[in-house]
């Protein structure tokens, strides 16, 4: 027997991502947004509402980073989620983030949150609040790199965000390999 839930903001995992602009004074801002993911091969759909700061932000600098946030920062990816830039014009430095210039596009990255995505907008609809980026990098400290060149999920460590219980908890264990366990089944 299957449990019905109606329609919810329910998907397993959600990542936990830390939206990058740059504000009107040039100083670095982010926000954490919980709905989005990759839409297309060089695309990624965020939820962004038109009455945050990043918003603002993104509208006017036509750019943003996607960060994904990891178990060292969680704290901290938290509270740019519940502390708006229009009200506290400080909660950068509160969360003790450095910016660093992305190369690629007018955007910044930050120094604690090893992994991110540097887009450029596609489009944003204010109705829907949907953006879409399309992503034009993919950088990683290399503190995070595995012995095979790529990002390591057991340095990473990324977090995900559990909608029904409001928590956060770490990616799990490798159950198989992708195009190549249901082979098994041919």
């Amino acid at each position: 027997m299957r449990k019905n839930f109606g329609a919810k903001t329910y998907v397993f995992p959600m990542p936990v991502f830390v939206v990058g602009t740059y504000n009107a004074d040039g100083s670095a801002n982010a926000m954490t947004a919980a709905w989005g993911g990759i839409s297309g091969e060089r695309e990624i759909s965020v939820c962004v509402s038109g009455t945050h700061k990043t918003a603002e932000n993104i509208i006017r600098c036509g750019a943003f980073t996607v960060s994904v946030a990891d178990s060292d920062n969680v704290a901290e990816a938290d509270y740019v989620g519940i502390v708006s830039a229009n009200r506290d014009n400080d909660k950068m430095t509160k969360v003790g983030w450095k910016s660093i210039a992305s190369e690629f596009v007018d955007a910044p990255l930050f120094d604690k949150l090893p992994f991110a995505l540097e887009c450029v907008v596609k489009s944003y609809d204010p109705e829907t609040n949907k953006l879409i980026g399309e992503i034009v990098n993919i950088s990683a400290d290399e503190s995070i790199i595995g012995a095979d060149g790529t990002v390591d999920l057991d340095i990473f460590r990324p977090i995900t965000y559990v909608s029904p219980h409001h928590t956060y908890r770490v990616m799990g264990e490798v159950v198989g390999k992708a195009y190549g366990e249901g082979n098994k089944l041919k």
